[in-house]
């Protein structure tokens, strides 16, 4: 598997999918003008890890803000990491949502996620 790196802009964040670490991170503003295409290498990744046993990852989640149709992809992928999660007992997955403590936006948007998969899942304010 690839290390997987998208250099964010003001509309797209940073994806850092490292193997070698163990850690999915995703952090910044995500309302990019095509979110099918944008998140299409994250879920490629994402299909490759389910066929490769890996081990003990961590998703660590540091959005300051996603639109609406970000939303759709982002349960996407929590929805696939799910799947990596139960699926194949050689990958766990630990979901880590850090939030801004004064955006319950963000805080709200965690908890209901977190309520959609079954996977162990922190939300932290910071």
């Amino acid at each position: 598997m690839e290390h997987l790196i998208i250099v964010k802009t003001d509309d797209t964040p940073e994806i850092d999918f490292n193997p070698g670490s163990k850690e999915m991170k995703i952090s910044g503003r995500s309302l990019p003008e095509d979110v099918t295409t944008f998140y299409a290498p994250v879920l490629s990744w994402l299909d490759e890890l389910e066929e490769t046993p890996s081990g003990e990852f961590k998703f660590i989640v540091n959005l300051e803000y996603f639109n609406t149709a970000s939303s759709k992809l982002i349960l996407d992928i929590l929805m696939r990491l799910e799947d990596i999660h139960t699926d194949d007992s050689s990958n766990t997955i630990e979901i880590i949502w850090n939030y801004d403590k004064r955006d319950t936006d963000m805080e709200e948007a965690a908890e209901e996620y977190s309520e959609l998969v079954e996977v162990p899942f922190s939300i932290v304010g910071i």
